[in-house]
C-alpha cells in the first residue's frame, strides 16, 4: 500500500537517507545526555546546564542562510558537510577525554561549534525527503523519517548513559564518533538535485532570502505554523530536553541511568506518534492535528510536573511524546507542501523558530531558582496553551476548514 510506513523505502535515496539519519541521531542523543550530565555534575549549576542546552541551538540564528545554501547548491551537499563536521568535533572531544584534560569550558566551545550546524540538520533532512519522495507517499515518509530521531532518543540516550556510567566519556565518544562517520558515508549515497547553476550563481544572496521570507509572510498557514513552532520551542520543549537532567538530579534524586529512562520515555511516545503518522499519513488533516495536539502536549506536561517519582514521570512523558509527534510532524508536512523551490528556506525559517528553546531554557533556569520547578512549568504551559488558542483563532480560515490547503491530504 503506497501510504504505508514502508512505502518510502521503495525509493533508493530514502534507503540511504533513513539509516544515515538514524546513525546521526543516535550520536547526537548520546552526546546530549552525556554532556548534559557532565556539565551538571562538574559545575553543580542549573543555569550553566541551561547555557549548555542553549549553545546547541546557536545555529538557529543562521538556519535560514543554511536553508538558502541548500536551495542553491543542493540539500545533500550541505547535509554531508555538516555531518563531516559532527564527526570531526566528536573526535576532538574523544581525544580530550582520553588525555584527561577535558574541562567544562571545552564542552561549551564544542557545543557552540556543533550547535552552529546541528540546528539545520532536521531542515536539510526534511527538504531532501520532500525533494526525493513522490507526493502520494510524502506524509508517510515524513513520519518514517521522524522515527530516526525518536528512536535515537529512546535507545541512544539510554545506551549513551549506560556506556558513560560503565566505561567513561572517552570510550563513549568512540561510539559517538563512529556513528557520525557512518552517517556521513551513507549520506553520500542520498539522491537530490544539484542546484548550483548559472541562474543561482548570479543571484543576490539577500534577494533569495527575501523571497523566502516573502513566501512565508504571504502564506497564512506557513506564518501561523512558524509562530506556533517558536512558541512550542520556548514554552514546551525546555521541560522535555534541556531541563530533564535537573529533574533527574534535583527533583527525583536519581542517577544518569534514570535520566536516560526519562529521556527515552518521552522519545518512546514520540516514536509511537511518528509510526502512527507513517501508517495513516494519507488520512490526516495536518493543520488541525498540529493545533489540537499542541494543546494536548501542554496538558500532558502539566501532568508530568506533578508526578512524585521518576517511574510515574516517565509514564506521563510517554503521552507527552505522543502528543508532541502528532503536532510537529504534521506541521512540517504542512510547511513543505507546496513550498517547491523554497523548501530549504522555509525549513531554515522553521529551524530559526527553534531559537525559542534556548530563550525558554535560559528564562526557566532563572525562574526555577526564584519560584521553583513546578510553578515555572505551570506558568510556561498556561501561557503556551493560551497563545496556541490565539494563533488558532487569528488564522482560523487558513488552519481549521477541511477545505483549507493546510489540511490537504
Amino acid at each position: 500500500m503506497k501510504s504505508s510506513l514502508l512505502a518510502p523505502f521503495a525509493v533508493r535515496s530514502f534507503r540511504f537517507q533513513w539509516p544515515a539519519d538514524l546513525l546521526t541521531s543516535w550520536g547526537s542523543e548520546m552526546e546530549n545526555v552525556i554532556l548534559g550530565w557532565y556539565v551538571l555534575v562538574e559545575t553543580g549549576s542549573v543555569f550553566l546546564l541551561t547555557v549548555f542546552g542553549s549553545l546547541q541551538y546557536l545555529g538557529t540564528l543562521i538556519a535560514p542562510l543554511i536553508g538558502m545554501a541548500g536551495d542553491r547548491i543542493g540539500h545533500r551537499t550541505v547535509l554531508c558537510a555538516m555531518r563531516a563536521g559532527y564527526a570531526l568535533l566528536a573526535a576532538v572531544l574523544m581525544a580530550l577525554a582520553f588525555s584527561h584534560v577535558l574541562r567544562p569550558l571545552h564542552v561549551f566551545i564544542i557545543a557552540a561549534l556543533a550547535g552552529l550546524m546541528r540546528s539545520s540538520d532536521l531542515a536539510m533532512r526534511s527538504a531532501l525527503v520532500a525533494e526525493t519522495i513522490p507526493a502520494d507517499r510524502f506524509v508517510s515518509a515524513m513520519g518514517a523519517s521522524r522515527t530516526t530521531s525518536d528512536s535515537a532518543r529512546v535507545f541512544g540516550s539510554m545506551i549513551g548513559a549506560g556506556i558513560f556510567a560503565a566505561f567513561g566519556m572517552g570510550r563513549a565518544y568512540v561510539a559517538i564518533a563512529g556513528f557520525y562517520l557512518l552517517g556521513f558515508l551513507l549520506t553520500l549515497g542520498v539522491g537530490g538535485r544539484r542546484r548550483m547553476g548559472e541562474v543561482h550563481a548570479h543571484r543576490s544572496v539577500w534577494r533569495d532570502l527575501h523571497e523566502g521570507l516573502a513566501y512565508v509572510w504571504d502564506t497564512p498557514s506557513s506564518l501561523a505554523a512558524l509562530l506556533l513552532a517558536f512558541l512550542l520551542n520556548m514554552t514546551a520543549f525546555p521541560f522535555t530536553y534541556g531541563l530533564l537532567p535537573y529533574v533527574a538530579n534535583n527533583v527525583y534524586h536519581v542517577d544518569q541511568t534514570a535520566l536516560g529512562y526519562l529521556i527515552a520515555s518521552f522519545a518512546c511516545g514520540s516514536l509511537i506518534g511518528s509510526i502512527g503518522i507513517g501508517l495513516v499519513g494519507h488520512a490526516i488533516r495536518p493543520a488541525r492535528m498540529t493545533l489540537v495536539f499542541a494543546v494536548v502536549w501542554y496538558a500532558m506536561l502539566v501532568v508530568f510536573v506533578h508526578m512524585p517519582g521518576a517511574r510515574l514521570g516517565g509514564i506521563s512523558l510517554v503521552f507527552a511524546g505522543i502528543a508532541q509527534s502528532l503536532s510537529l510532524v504534521p506541521m512540517s508536512a504542512m510547511l513543505l507542501h507546496g513550498a517547491g523551490a523554497f523548501r530549504g528556506r522555509v525549513m531554515g525559517l522553521r529551524m530559526l523558530a527553534i531559537y525559542g528553546l534556548p530563550l525558554g531554557l535560559l528564562a526557566a533556569g532563572a525562574l526555577i531558582d526564584r519560584i521553583g520547578f513546578v510553578a515555572t512549568a505551570i506558568s510556561y504551559c498556561s501561557v503556551g496553551g493560551a497563545l496556541t488558542l490565539l494563533i488558532a483563532l487569528r488564522w482560523r480560515d487558513a488552519l481549521w476548514p477541511l477545505a483549507a490547503q493546510a489540511n490537504a491530504r
